[in-house]
């Protein structure tokens, strides 16, 4: 495929700034990017997947297909996951930051006609987003009619408010240490939106929320998403905590029989992503707050990690012009 646009994560950010994420060391020179679109510039040769001149979106994962997680149906905890510009594993996997990349057909899915490839481009973070709100749904717990409480308003904090006025929440509050996601939050969806310290516990009434969706990986969001939480209520962790110091009142967890649940990347979503999007493209296109060109990256990376000013920031590639 000919790629298109690539989104900069805040895993990308990470591993320009500081060589690393988390246990996953740079130990060698490696390709960034797995938030891609494009173009299929050479269709697989045996007739599956996309038709020449597809516009398509890339799923990051391999997966082994084979492990006990796999055959559950849980294939983005794969034993042996490979995962689009990740240091994870040696060699390292290269990502998609690339004009030309070569790929197996079924991991190409397709893009909706009625979304522009920009849009398309947060069909990756989207899709965590997703899988967020689908482990609610995994509890036979319904999003639409819901109080949703989502807790840091980054990219993907942003997303699921999307995604979350999309499923038909009845109310969305958002809360960030910035003003400019705030306002794209109201712009996409959010009912409420709360300006909060870093240090400091997050003022949000409690209980006032039956979701909340964690995705700031601090402490204090955490402790705050506990706290929001009405009697009966979930908790995601999108958010990535850090491994020590960090504090929070479990003792809600009984008295209020809250359930608590991890979200990791997603799978299955991709598609469904892409259809909401396609119907809602007035609530996603505002995510993406510029573009920039291949040659111009460190200027990308500089404003992606500039959270004050900006959401999700892209790479164009020459297969852009044409898509």
């Amino acid at each position: 495929m000919a790629v298109a646009y690539g989104g900069i994560c805040g895993s990308d950010l990470h591993y320009w700034k500081e060589g690393r994420i988390g246990e996953s060391v740079l130990r060698s020179p490696m390709v960034l990017g797995h938030e891609v679109v494009g173009i299929v510039a050479e269709p697989a040769a045996n007739g599956s997947g996309p038709a020449l001149g597809s516009r398509v979106a890339v799923h990051p994962a391999r997966v082994c297909g084979a492990c006990g997680l796999c055959r559950r149906g849980a294939e983005h905890l794969c034993a042996d996951l490979r995962y689009l510009g990740s240091a994870a594993r040696i060699p390292h996997t290269d990502g998609g930051f690339a004009e030309r990349l070569v790929l197996p057909a079924r991991r190409l899915v397709p893009v909706p006609d009625a979304l522009d490839m920009k849009t398309a481009a947060l069909a990756e973070p989207a899709s965590v987003a997703l899988h967020g709100l689908d482990r609610v749904r995994e509890l036979n717990r319904s999003v639409e009619g819901s109080d949703v409480l989502v807790i840091g308003s980054g990219p993907i904090g942003l997303l699921s408010v999307a995604m979350a006025c999309a499923l038909g929440a009845a109310t969305i509050t958002a809360t960030d240490v910035f003003d400019h996601p705030l306002r794209l939050a109201v712009r996409i969806g959010a009912t409420h939106v709360v300006r909060v310290d870093a240090e400091a516990p997050v003022p949000v009434p409690v209980p006032s929320a039956d979701i909340a969706i964690e995705s700031s990986g601090t402490p204090q969001g955490l402790a705050t998403a506990l706290r929001s939480l009405r009697s009966g209520g979930v908790l995601v962790n999108v958010g990535h905590l850090p491994p020590i110091g960090v504090t929070a009142p479990l003792h809600l967890v009984v008295p209020r029989e809250l359930t608590l649940m991890g979200s990791s990347r997603f799978y299955h979503e991709m598609p469904a992503a892409l259809e909401i999007m396609g119907r809602n493209i007035e609530r996603f296109a505002p995510i993406v707050t510029s573009v920039f060109p291949l040659d111009d990256a460190e200027s990308a990376f500089h404003e992606a990690a500039a959270a004050e000013r900006s959401s999700k920031v892209l790479l164009s590639f020459p297969a852009a012009a044409t898509s």
